[in-house]
């Protein structure tokens, strides 16, 4: 045993006692670039470390606080109010109302079903695709624009994590379509794109302001970060346009249009003495909140951007320049048989006469007797007369596509272009314009300034015609709406007025359209005290196409409801209707007689 126990000491001895030294392995020498190299590299990596601190911490150190800032502090921008646009008493045409805009952070977004289905039925979106939202992968989805403020407050009551309402404005226009062409619309940025909205832009758009937040990992508000800047509202437009007097005459000219099956039409009313504009009504027109599938035709306001022949609306400034002159009086009688100026045969068509004075040159509307009175003016005389009138000069009223027409110099005039030009033809204005000029008859011989903007400092007037003359031609206006005119359907029921029918075919090309017309009326009532000025056209009339059957009843009402409106006493007697015994009323005749008195050249003729 001592023997065994003997032995294994030993064994365990020499085990110990093993000179690793002279091991192979562990003898060998490491090579010294080994240690050089690890050193090198933790130098390497030291040197890097310190350049990343030096970059980080000082210099981009602004940027990286930023960065870091954005994980718990964004700004939140806060809209201005788009400033109203308002009719001369204050009416409300177009104004900006609470609307919200619902977003979210799909990853923070946490719902449970019933919030979710709740959620998804107020924002009527189908699930297929609020679920294509959420997986959308960013940080910010916006869900829907512009709902309405008590929509927004009961999806605010759902409490759904990670959905965000943000404030925003949406347009709203409570005379709809009767004042679209004059007020316009904005984008879905609020920014004005026709009509006042476009026109006064800066003005109305105002300021947004902002405020700085923290926000917590769901993207809930926990503190302001310094002082807000508060937005600052834009500021209202008052117009000269008077709201009741436009949604009359946008509901007149919309049924003339349907009745007479006609392309489009509009209406021009203004005040005769201020030259202020109370109403600008077109038809076709639109939405300004639905404007889907629109065409250019119901976009614009063909009372100002539309240009025309303006026809026999024209006769009456030539006759006044006439009378001015001393050349004719009132009862002077002229040969209207016809005539050749040149190869231009002038004639008064189907209504033909040999004589007639110059008060039945108006009434009939004779084509003869009105180039007669402008072959004894100058041509110097009659050409600054209707440039004074406006003829080829762009309305002054800021409003974007104002017409500026065509009038050609004076001095290029050839005898036939004088004489087409008497009676209308060979010059164009727009609506507006024929409007404008009638004011220089109704205002005692001075034209009025346009204006749009109540309260705008207006131009002083233009003296064209002397009172005298102007009061004589509004009293020869008077015979165009009597049982012997060219539309005795033009007179309105207690108030005096007077004016003058247009019937024409359309230009195209270098030719005219025989089965084309263009029909209007202009006018001014009361004749002795003149209050509004009226100008209508209708555009393409089917069947019966004359101005004194077709625009001069639009005429008649329009004057009749607007004088009403602006408190205007009637000056003529008011005779009540003859009571019988009828059950049925007669059925109504269209009269023949007028529509065979009505004035329409032949524009082939004329050119």
């Amino acid at each position: 045993m001592k023997a065994v126990q003997r032995q294994g000491a030993t064994s365990s001895h020499s085990v110990r006692g093993v000179n690793y030294s002279t091991s192979p392995l562990l003898a060998s020498k490491t090579p010294p670039w080994r240690s050089r190299f690890l050193v090198l590299l933790v130098g390497i990596g030291f040197l890097a470390l310190s350049g990343r601190a030096l970059y980080v911490q000082v210099l981009e150190s602004d940027f990286f606080q930023k960065k870091g800032e954005e994980r718990y502090a964004s700004t939140v921008q806060l809209p201005a109010s788009r400033g109203r646009i308002l009719d001369r008493h204050g009416q409300v045409l177009a104004i900006s109302v609470n609307a919200p805009t619902i977003s979210v952070n799909p990853q923070q977004f946490k719902a449970n079903d019933e919030q979710k289905r709740a959620l998804v039925s107020l924002l009527r979106m189908p699930l297929k695709e609020f679920n294509a939202k959420l997986d959308d992968g960013g940080a910010y989805v916006v869900l829907k624009r512009q709902i309405d403020d008590g929509l927004a407050q009961q999806i605010r009551a759902l409490k759904v994590k990670g959905l965000t309402i943000e404030p925003g404005y949406i347009r709203r226009y409570p005379e709809n379509e009767a004042a679209a062409h004059v007020v316009g619309f904005t984008d879905i940025e609020d920014k004005g794109q026709e009509g006042i909205e476009l026109t006064f832009q800066r003005q109305l758009q105002g300021h947004g302001g902002s405020r700085g937040v923290v926000k917590d990992r769901l993207g809930r508000v926990v503190e302001e970060l310094g002082e807000p800047v508060d937005p600052r509202d834009g500021r209202d437009v008052q117009l000269t346009i008077d709201s009741q007097v436009q949604a009359l005459a946008y509901q007149r000219i919309r049924d003339a249009v349907q009745e007479h099956k006609a392309k489009a039409g509009s209406v021009v009313v203004l005040d005769a003495q201020s030259g202020e504009i109370l109403a600008l009504a077109n038809y076709p027109s639109y939405l300004p909140g639905e404007r889907r599938n629109l065409t250019g035709s119901q976009l614009r306001n063909r009372a100002i951007t539309d240009v025309f022949e303006p026809g026999s609306t024209v006769k009456p400034f030539i006759v006044s320049m006439a009378l001015e002159k001393g050349l004719v009086k009132p009862d002077t009688v002229l040969d209207t048989r016809p005539f050749k100026v040149g190869p231009l045969l002038v004639n008064d068509g189907s209504h033909q006469h040999d004589a007639l004075t110059v008060a039945q040159v108006i009434q009939k509307s004779s084509n003869v007797g009105t180039v007669k009175m402008s072959q004894r003016l100058d041509n110097k005389e009659m050409g600054e007369m209707l440039a004074e009138l406006g003829f080829g000069t762009k309305p002054q009223i800021g409003f974007p596509g104002a017409a500026t027409g065509k009038l050609r110099p004076w001095k290029t005039w050839k005898p036939v272009e004088k004489a087409t030009m008497s009676y209308g033809y060979g010059l164009s204005a727009s609506l507006l314009q024929i409007a404008r000029a009638y004011t220089a008859i109704a205002r005692d011989g001075e034209l009025a300034p346009l204006s749009l903007i109540k309260g705008e400092e207006a131009l002083p007037p233009v003296r064209i015609f002397e009172p005298e003359t102007a009061r004589t031609m509004r009293q020869l206006l008077r015979g165009t709406v009597s049982k012997e005119g060219t539309a005795p359907l033009a007179q309105p029921v207690g108030y005096s007025a007077g004016g003058k029918t247009g019937t024409a075919e359309k230009q195209e090309g270098r030719g005219y359209n025989s089965d084309k017309h263009r029909a209007w009326f202009s006018g001014i009532s009361p004749i002795d005290n003149p209050r509004v000025v009226v100008a209508v056209m209708i555009d393409e009339p089917t069947g019966v196409y004359f101005g004194g059957l077709v625009a001069a009843p639009v005429f008649k009402v329009v004057v009749e409801q607007a004088l009403r409106t602006l408190n205007v006493p009637p000056d003529l007697e008011v005779k009540a209707p003859a009571v019988t015994a009828q059950t049925n009323p007669p059925t109504r005749r269209k009269p023949l007689a007028v529509a065979r008195a009505d004035d329409s050249a032949s524009p082939q003729a004329a050119h």
